[in-house]
């Protein structure tokens, strides 16, 4: 077969391991073809299915090319014009990328252990600084309507607070939390938020202006800044910010990542021989599966209840107020 292989999206550390692992395998036990699509959907998130052409201009180039079929690497945007396409006759399978977590029907998608390493090494960095200097430390991180890497990274790392999307935060409950820090002696916060995380009495998030992309996302940015000047409105104890920004998207992938990546990419190749087409190769029980494309997009894996849980567990009760809001 002549197998076509795009990346879309945000850049995420694991692609190489997935390119690799399903060209070798295709190569060595198919003797497939393989046709590298350097631009993909772009990293400047440029949506075909906007455009009145633009799927029938993908469909178009795919025949041009002689694929027989496509392997599509990507988050909710990308698969969801996969999906689209699939819609129209286009042989084509998924694989998760994002390190958000945030696709449905799979425990994990590659690259976000990488980003949780990458944060939790920075939390424990900010440690240092935050108790030498008796600060508030504000971290933010990447999470647009998940806080999983927030989450993660904020209970491996011993942050103080953590703030998520899923939960809109009450701006004086954290302080009060802060305060009593001090009280008893401990007179530095480390405060991790997730970009998309809420203030309750606001109105959505943080935004760096009001300017959206092709698939309808608004630019997030700057809720570290706005709570930094909040808390140290209230509290009186110097606050300083720490934006992880797109360090959390760079270097290399952690070991658990580049095998989760190659076991992405033996199974969309194995999907595509087996013709299961529209779906998407997802990781269930530690066992590669493969699940509707349509399932994997219809909505956001939001952090549940059990890791809210795992985070509170290791707050004293005042404390769980706080961080709730």
């Amino acid at each position: 077969m002549k197998i076509g292989i795009l990346t879309g999206g945000g850049d995420c550390p694991g692609l190489n391991a997935v390119i690799r692992a399903a060209v070798r395998k295709g190569t060595f036990h198919f003797n497939d073809q393989f046709i590298g699509f350097l631009e993909g959907l772009r990293t400047s998130r440029t949506n075909p299915a906007k455009r009145p052409d633009g799927l029938d201009t993908c469909i178009a180039t795919l025949k041009k090319n002689g694929a027989d079929a496509l392997i599509a690497i990507g988050g909710d945007d990308t698969l969801s014009v996969a999906t689209k396409l699939f819609d129209k006759g286009v042989r084509v399978v998924g694989v998760p990328k994002t390190i958000d977590n945030d696709l449905a029907g799979t425990d994990f998608t590659f690259g976000f252990d990488t980003a949780v390493n990458v944060v939790t090494e920075a939390i424990d960095r900010v440690h240092t600084t935050a108790e030498a200097h008796n600060r508030v430390m504000v971290v933010e991180v990447m999470g647009r309507d998940a806080g999983w890497i927030a989450i993660y990274s904020g209970i491996a790392g011993g942050a103080d607070v953590i703030l998520i999307p899923e939960q809109p935060f009450d701006v004086d409950k954290v302080a009060a939390k802060i305060r009593r820090r001090h009280e008893r002696g401990r007179y530095f916060s480390i405060v991790v938020v997730a970009e998309g995380a809420k203030f309750a009495s606001k109105n959505g998030p943080v935004m760096q202006s009001g300017e959206t992309d092709e698939f309808g996302h608004a630019r997030l940015g700057g809720i570290a800044n706005t709570l930094a000047l909040e808390l140290e409105k209230r509290t009186g104890f110097e606050t300083r910010t720490v934006v992880l920004g797109h360090i959390q998207r760079g270097g290399s992938p952690t070991a658990f990542d580049r095998v989760l990546a190659t076991r992405y990419g033996l199974g969309a190749i194995d999907m595509v021989h087996r013709g299961e087409f529209g779906k998407m190769a997802a990781l269930r029980a530690n066992k590669i599966i493969s699940i509707p494309l349509a399932e994997a997009t219809a909505k956001n894996r939001t952090v549940d209840q059990e890791m809210m849980n795992a985070a509170f567990g290791i707050l004293e009760d005042e404390e769980k107020e706080a961080v709730a809001g």
